[in-house]
Order: C-alpha cells, then sequence, then structure tokens
C-alpha cells in the first residue's frame, strides 16, 4: 500500500479536544419530531497509523450524567433508572477493534461500545476532514462520524405508547461524531 507523505506525518497519538468535539445523537421523539442531545464531559484517545490504517485504534469515555438535550427535566429523566441510571452506570465507552479505509477520506472503525454495563459491536463510519497546525502550534486531525444503534439492544428499553398508536421514544437512535484531536509529543 502506497501512502501519501501528508497521511504517513499524521502518525501518532492523538487527545481528543472536548472544546472542539462533539459527541451527539438523535432520537425521534413521539413518532413526529428528532430530539437531539451530546454529553459535555468525555475524553478521549486515537492512535493513527498513516502508513497502515488498519493499525489505529480509538478509545473513548463519556461521563453519563453531561447529557444534554436543552431540557432539564428530560435529562432528568435521561439520568433516571428508566434509561442510563447514572448512579450505578457513571460511563459509556468506545473501544475500537478494527480499523479500515474504505478508500479517499472514508473510514470505518469497529469496537466495543459499553452502556449500562452491556458490551456490543458498534461500526462507525467516518470520514477524514483534514489536519492542520492551530494558531498555538498544535497539530490537529479532524473526523465527522455516525452510526446507527437500536437501544433495545444495551437494554434502553423504557417507553410510553401514544394514544395515536406508535411510541414516545424511537429505538433506532444515530449517533454524530464531530472530532477534533490533538497531537501529542
Amino acid at each position: 500500500m502506497t501512502t501519501t507523505p501528508d497521511l504517513a506525518t499524521l502518525t501518532g497519538e492523538y487527545t481528543i479536544d472536548p472544546a472542539h468535539t462533539t459527541i451527539g445523537f438523535t432520537a425521534r421523539h413521539a413518532m413526529v419530531t428528532n430530539v437531539k442531545g451530546k454529553f459535555l464531559d468525555f475524553s478521549g484517545t486515537l492512535q493513527l497509523d498513516g502508513a497502515d490504517p488498519s493499525r489505529s485504534t480509538a478509545s473513548l469515555d463519556v461521563t453519563m450524567d453531561s447529557i444534554d438535550t436543552g431540557s432539564p427535566d428530560r435529562d432528568g429523566h435521561l439520568k433516571s433508572s428508566d434509561f442510563f441510571k447514572t448512579d450505578e452506570f457513571p460511563k459509556m465507552t468506545f473501544r475500537s477493534t478494527r480499523a479500515e479505509s474504505l478508500g479517499g477520506d472514508d473510514y470505518r472503525i469497529t469496537g466495543d461500545l459499553t452502556i449500562l454495563g452491556t458490551t456490543k459491536p458498534l461500526t462507525i463510519d467516518l470520514e477524514f476532514n483534514g489536519a492542520a497546525k492551530d494558531p498555538f502550534g498544535n497539530e490537529r486531525v479532524g473526523f465527522e462520524g455516525k452510526a446507527e444503534i437500536k437501544r433495545s439492544e444495551w437494554g434502553l428499553t423504557w417507553n410510553a405508547a401514544l394514544e395515536t398508536g406508535g411510541v414516545l421514544v424511537s429505538d433506532k437512535i444515530k449517533l454524530n461524531f464531530d472530532i477534533s484531536a490533538i497531537k501529542q509529543g
């Protein structure tokens, strides 16, 4: 596999920059609209291998109490025993098990997502947005990603039936990632 010099120079360990990263989600609400939210407290690392992207890894730890949907009442319900049980399960984690180049700027990373103590595989499609040196001398990389999960597979089964049919909260949750990471060393 030939590598462009630019890609090879990206090899190294990166720390996700929470001030310039969004870990978000979208859920269908009442069968008619989408509710969007994000997590405000998280940390993670990327180990990029520009010569062999399949050797790249990712790790993410999310503090579940940091959920923010713009509604304190809804956030409180999501933290409760009906959903995330944040007192008992304070973290959600992702640990990659496989990375692959799909060609061009497209990549796929597969790993283990743990929510409520249940670990299941998750595949995230990523687009490499580029690399740059910021005004403070930090070498940054950016990725945008998306995935879908069925929350019931992680034991997130609370719901309410609607009079008109259907349910209050969709089982399908769309995950989105807008990641900025800073090279270490």
